[in-house]
C-alpha cells in the first residue's frame, strides 16, 4: 500500500492540525512560495526541504538556516533520515512526523493554513519523543528485568531478591529511572509500573522459589482497585510465591488508606515494605499507625555511614531501633562497602541490599527471558 507522510502540529487552542507532505521536495520556511509557510521571527526565508531517500525514508536538509532545524530535540548539521514518530523542530516550531496508507479509512483532515508561531527562544515541547517506542515498551516488545539479591545482615546469607524493571529496546533509555520521567510527560506511570512487575514476576518467580520477592510500585496505583485485583491475579498464577510489596515513601502520608491497603493485603498473605524511608519525612505517625513489615533505609542515609558524623550515626541507630520496636524488620538499601555493613550491623539493621552482597542479575542469567507475547495481561 502507498504511505503518505504528514506533519502534525499543536495549534492554539490545542487542537491537532495536520498538514500532507504532498510534494517532493517538500519546502518549509518563511516566505509564501514554501509548502510549509511558518511566520515566526527566527525562522529563515528557505529554512530546510524534505526529500525521499533511496532507503524510502524520508530525509530532511536544513539549508543553513541561522536558528537550525532541530530532529528530537537535537540540531542536525546538513542531512538527516526520519522515521515515523520523530519530532522535528524548524527553529521554535514544532512538529511531529506521522503517516498513513491511502487504503486507510480514516485519513486526517490536512490544513494548508500559514503557521504564526509567537516568539520564543526555546523548543516546545508538545509531542514527546520516541512515543510509539515507549507505547510498544508497554505491550511487552523490550522488556527485561533484573533481580538483586537481600541478605541477611548477619551472615549474608540470600533471604529474597527485589525485582527491577528495565527495556532493550532503541532509542528508548535502559535506565528504570528515565523511562519513569518519560512515562510521567505521557500520564502512562503506572502503566509502565504494571508491565515491569508482570515481567518480572512472570519471567523470574518460577527461578526464585524459597526466597521473597520484592517488587515496585508506584504512588499513583497503589491504592487503586485494579492494582489489588493484579496482585490476586498473580498470586493464582504463582500460589507459593511469598510476595512483599514496596510502597513508595510519598504514599505512606495517606495513613486512612494505607490501613485499608495493609488489611487488604494481609487477607492475602501479601506481606509490605515502606521504601526509600527518609528520603523525605521519616513518617513516624504512619509507622507507628500502622507498621510494616519491612523498612527500606534510603541509601542516602546508608551512603558512607561509616565517615558520617557522630550525630548523624546516632539519628539512623535511633531510628532502627525505633523499627525494631514496632516489630518491623529495618533495611539498609545501597551498601557498598564492607566498612558500611558494618556500621549497619552495629546499629541493628537485619538486611542489606547493594552491590557489596550482591549486584542486580539480569534475567538472562536466570533463565531463557519470556517471549515478548508471553506472560503478560493488560496494563491496568
Amino acid at each position: 500500500m502507498e504511505r503518505q507522510w504528514f506533519l502534525e502540529s499543536v495549534a492554539a487552542d490545542g487542537s491537532i492540525v495536520t498538514r500532507n507532505i504532498d510534494h517532493l521536495p517538500y519546502r518549509i520556511g518563511r516566505d509564501a512560495d514554501n509548502h510549509l509557510v511558518v511566520t515566526a521571527v527566527g525562522l529563515s526565508r528557505h529554512h530546510a526541504y524534505l526529500t525521499l531517500d533511496v532507503s524510502t525514508r524520508l530525509k530532511l536538509t536544513d539549508l543553513d538556516s541561522t536558528n537550525g532545524s532541530f530532529v528530537n530535540r537535537e540540531r542536525i548539521e546538513g542531512s538527516c533520515l526520519l522515521q515515523v514518530g520523530d519530532i522535528v523542530h524548524f527553529g521554535t516550531a514544532e512538529f511531529r512526523l506521522k503517516e498513513y496508507t491511502i487504503a486507510d479509512a480514516a485519513i486526517p483532515a490536512t490544513s494548508t493554513h500559514t503557521i504564526v508561531i509567537s516568539p520564543d527562544t526555546m523548543l516546545s515541547e508538545y509531542f514527546v519523543a520516541h512515543e510509539a517506542e515507549f507505547l510498544a515498551l508497554l505491550g511487552g516488545r523490550g522488556l527485561t528485568g533484573a533481580a538483586q539479591p537481600i541478605v541477611h545482615a548477619a551472615d549474608n546469607s540470600l533471604f529474597a531478591y527485589e525485582l527491577l524493571g528495565r527495556a532493550k529496546l532503541p532509542p528508548l533509555p535502559s535506565s528504570p529511572i528515565r523511562l519513569f520521567e518519560l512515562a510521567a510527560t505521557l500520564h502512562r506511570e503506572v502503566e509502565l509500573s504494571v508491565a515491569f512487575r508482570e515481567y518480572g514476576l512472570r519471567a523470574l518467580a518460577p527461578y526464585l522459589e524459597g526466597s521473597a520477592v520484592f517488587v515496585n510500585t508506584h504512588p499513583k496505583e497503589t491504592f487503586t482497585e485494579e492494582f489489588y485485583r493484579s496482585l490476586k491475579s498473580l498470586l493464582r498464577d504463582f500460589p507459593t510465591l511469598d510476595l512483599v510489596v514496596e510502597v513508595h515513601e510519598t504514599a505512606v502520608t495517606e495513613t486512612a488508606q494505607m490501613r485499608v491497603l495493609a488489611e487488604r493485603l494481609k487477607d492475602i498473605n501479601v506481606r509490605f515494605a515502606y521504601d526509600d524511608f527518609g528520603a523525605g519525612q521519616a513518617r513516624l505517625n504512619e509507622l507507628g499507625e500502622i507498621p510494616a513489615h519491612f523498612v527500606k533505609f534510603d541509601m542516602a542515609l546508608i551512603r558512607e555511614i561509616d565517615r558520617a558524623s557522630e550525630r548523624k550515626r546516632r539519628v539512623v541507630g535511633d531510628l532502627v531501633r525505633l523499627i525494631l520496636d514496632l516489630g518491623s524488620i529495618p533495611l539498609a538499601e545501597g551498601v557498598e562497602t564492607e566498612a558500611e555493613a558494618e556500621v549497619c550491623r552495629d546499629m541493628g539493621f537485619l538486611l542489606l541490599q547493594g552491590y557489596l552482597t550482591g549486584k542486580p542479575t539480569p534475567v538472562e542469567g536466570f533463565g531463557p527471558p519470556l517471549d515478548e507475547t508471553q506472560g503478560l495481561h493488560s496494563p491496568i
